[in-house]
């Protein structure tokens, strides 16, 4: 299965790379050298593997990858994760892969937290 991917750089310089198709032990090789020339062209960047279109994962493959993205993320947390399909993360976890560190946190700053104490503890907020 082929897999191709498209690139994107946000304002900030930041490189997304949207991966659809398949990704298997021959993607792989390719794919590793890819992600680290962008490294040495952009060593300020933060580059995320946005994996909502990948419908395949060769065990070939998944194995190679894992390697790739720790290998990679071994100085610094530069290679991060987004949009992983649940069945990607138990294969990950066979590999001893801990998706949950890479993964992107894109709720971080999510200003929904406190509705709770803002909402939730009212007690009547009208009278009848």
């Amino acid at each position: 299965m082929t897999m191709k991917a498209r690139i994107r750089t946000d304002a900030l310089g930041n490189i997304t790379i949207h991966m659809e198709g398949g990704l298997d032990f021959e993607n792989t090789v390719p794919l590793r050298k890819e992600l680290e020339q962008l490294m040495d062209a952009n060593p300020a960047s933060t580059i995320t593997l946005d994996l909502h279109q990948l419908e395949f994962v060769g065990s070939s493959g998944i194995g190679h990858f894992v390697e790739t993205i720790q290998a990679l993320n071994a100085n610094r947390e530069k290679i991060k994760l987004s949009n992983v399909k649940t069945e990607f993360m138990k294969v990950f976890k066979l590999y001893n892969f801990d998706a949950m560190e890479a993964l992107i946190h894109e709720f971080d700053t999510d200003d929904t937290e406190e509705l709770n104490t803002q909402f939730g503890n009212r007690r009547k907020t009208f009278q009848n």
